[in-house]
């Protein structure tokens, strides 16, 4: 098994990906009645108190994947326009740490969000008009637009949907909850095909 820092992907009845829990979190929906059903490899056990009667301990398997009851919100997050919350965490993994006009990889501590049409030039910040790009790229852009500075996008910035935004905010992720979440993502989506490339990669690497 696991250990407990490791996360758990909650989903709704349907099976859409909602967020990343703790352990602790997963054993409140199970103590609570929420949860409706499991799938993925067990990652955790907790044990809790003994009862007096019976003199038996209680104890919960926490499996990677958990479905809990629906809600409103998550019904949302599963529409057509729903737009993730943009932060640099999730946009530096979208572009996989690249910088996307020098082309170099970088760590978060030189990377930096870059307006693609900048804010002084009505650019709006917003998912489809950012990129990853690193400090020195940046600085060099400044107030411009790519075309004004001369320097060429590497790839068009895109709006994550839900799934995509879950897998971008995880850390650890288990391959049956990889699995799970690539399950959601669009056939176009440049994630899903990243993490088919990085698979080919691996098996080859074992072959």
């Amino acid at each position: 098994m696991e250990l407990l820092s490791s996360q758990i992907l909650r989903t709704d009845v349907s099976g859409m990906p909602l967020e990343w829990i703790s352990y602790q979190d997963a054993v409140r929906f199970y103590y609570s009645g929420q949860v409706v059903y499991t799938c993925g490899r067990l990652v955790h056990r907790v044990y809790g108190g003994t009862n007096a009667r019976s003199g038996l301990r209680s104890v919960v398997d926490l499996n990677s994947i958990v479905a809990t009851e629906g809600s409103i919100q998550a019904t949302m997050k599963g529409r057509r326009g729903y737009t993730p919350p943009l932060d640099n965490k999730a946009l530096f993994r979208r572009d996989d740490h690249i910088c996307l006009y020098c082309g170099m990889h970088f760590p978060t501590s030189q990377l930096s969000r870059d307006h693609v049409t900048p804010i002084s030039q009505r650019g709006q910040d917003v998912w489809n008009n950012v990129v990853t790009a690193c400090k020195r790229c940046n600085n060099h852009k400044a107030g411009r637009t790519p075309e004004q500075a001369g320097m060429e996008l590497l790839a068009v910035p895109f709006i994550p949907t839900h799934a995509e935004y879950v897998y971008l905010k995880g850390r650890r992720i288990l391959a049956d909850q990889m699995e799970f979440l690539r399950a959601h993502f669009p056939r176009s989506s440049p994630l899903r095909t990243r993490q088919l490339r990085e698979d080919s990669s691996v098996l080859a690497g074992k072959a």
